[in-house]
């Protein structure tokens, strides 16, 4: 682990994306407590990911072929300026002492167009300063360090909440403005920041990231199988509801409660960072998704805060399992000069679906109550898992990462 931290710019890499996802979680928490506090409809949940959805998911191959073409480090730069005037515009409008929920879907909508084009162009830069050989090392170290964030931003939002939204909205750009500056000073290698070439952009180019998914069995499974995972899985974005109706808390708890994902997640990846997976991480894999299903479908259940706040810390542990390896095998098995396009379709299948796993999960539980959405999501989550055991061997029988190869 410390020789991948002295690599160059690694630290500061590390460092923006740790500082950037604190702001990011405190804002994300603070929104949809707001969200719900505003309207008291679940539904409004689900029209909040919807927001966010629908600029990465339309925005698809434009922003992947951005990437793969252009300085990657500026068009993070840029995208990461738009998330902040997200922030701003946030805490400009708590206040005004808002009673409608209009403006606040379409910050979101800002916020989703500029997500769009930071993941594609900001994560390949992971596998261009990382040591030769050392890149999962680097994916477990940085998703430990990312997960903190997913303890301390919640977390600061219950208390920041309670005395004032515009608050909370300040922290988080404020914290959104440092990570900017830090990873302003990361170094990219020039051979690794996007092709620059006389190609014209085309359509085919463009689609590329999609089809070259499609053709690579194994990478094709882990990304399609996290998709519906966390799209049937999609019980975080209840949580204020679950918070206040099933479990009877207020806004310090339900703070707490976010806070348990970041937890589990963190704890998980400090063990994968000290201890690595090096054999079976296909068949972990799908282990980690069957275990996320069980938590999400005891959350549905309970009605203890404790027994709730464990469920999501282990599901959210699992989800780092997940996390970890099909972090390690989408740019193993990608070639540098498609990572931009694979990793645009890529957010919107894992990273994106978190919104639209809201959305679907906000009007089920308009429709049917949050208990037999929250419930019926982790089954069918067992079910997908059960399904791609059988259908998709390839991925099953990976051992090693080291075995792993572009197409």
């Amino acid at each position: 682990m410390l020789e991948v931290l002295r690599a160059p710019s690694v630290g500061m890499y590390i460092g923006a994306n740790v500082l950037l996802y604190v702001g990011l979680s405190l804002q994300v928490t603070t929104l949809a407590k707001q969200v719900y506090d505003i309207t008291r409809r679940e539904i409004d949940l689900g029209f909040l990911g919807l927001a966010e959805f629908l600029p990465i998911v339309l925005l698809v191959f434009v922003s992947g072929t951005v990437a793969d073409r252009f300085n990657r480090k500026r068009i993070s730069q840029v995208a990461m300026s738009g998330e902040l005037i997200s922030a701003l515009l946030l805490m400009w409008y708590a206040s005004t002492q808002p009673t409608g929920v209009l403006p606040i879907f379409l910050i979101a909508i800002l916020y989703g167009a500029s997500r769009a084009f930071l993941a594609p162009a900001m994560r390949p830069i992971a596998a261009a300063i990382a040591p030769v050989g050392r890149l999962p090392q680097m994916i477990a170290l940085y998703s430990t360090v990312w997960t903190s964030a997913g303890i301390v931003g919640p977390a600061m939002s219950g208390f920041l909440y309670s005395a004032s939204p515009v608050l909370a909205y300040g922290v988080g750009s404020v914290v959104i403005l440092l990570a900017l500056v830090l990873f302003s000073n990361v170094r990219v290698p020039a051979t690794q920041r996007g092709i620059e070439g006389n190609e014209r952009p085309t359509l085919r180019s463009a689609v590329e990231g999609l089809s070259y998914i499609r053709r690579s069995p194994i990478l094709f499974a882990a990304i399609s199988l996290d998709l519906f995972a966390v799209l049937f899985g999609g019980a975080v974005a209840l949580l204020p509801v679950i918070a206040e109706e099933r479990l009877g808390v207020g806004n310090i708890a339900y703070g707490w409660l976010r806070a348990s994902a970041g937890m589990g997640a963190g704890l998980v990846a400090i063990l994968l960072a000290v201890r690595p997976l090096r054999r079976h991480v296909g068949r972990w894999l799908l282990v980690a998704v069957a275990v996320f299903g069980s938590g999400t479908i005891v959350l549905g259940l309970t009605r203890n805060f404790w027994v709730a706040f464990f469920a999501v810390m282990v599901l959210h542990g699992a989800d780092m399992v997940s996390v970890f390896i099909r972090g390690s095998i989408v740019p193993l098995v990608t070639p540098d000069d498609k990572r931009g396009r694979v990793s645009a379709v890529e957010n919107v299948f894992i990273g994106a679906t978190n919104e639209l796993g809201a959305f679907e999960s906000g009007v089920a539980a308009q429709a049917v109550g949050v208990p037999a959405t929250v419930v019926g999501g982790g089954i069918l989550t067992l079910g997908i898992v059960g399904v791609w055991w059988f259908k998709f061997k390839s991925m099953r029988d990976v051992d090693r990462f080291e075995d792993l190869k572009p197409a």
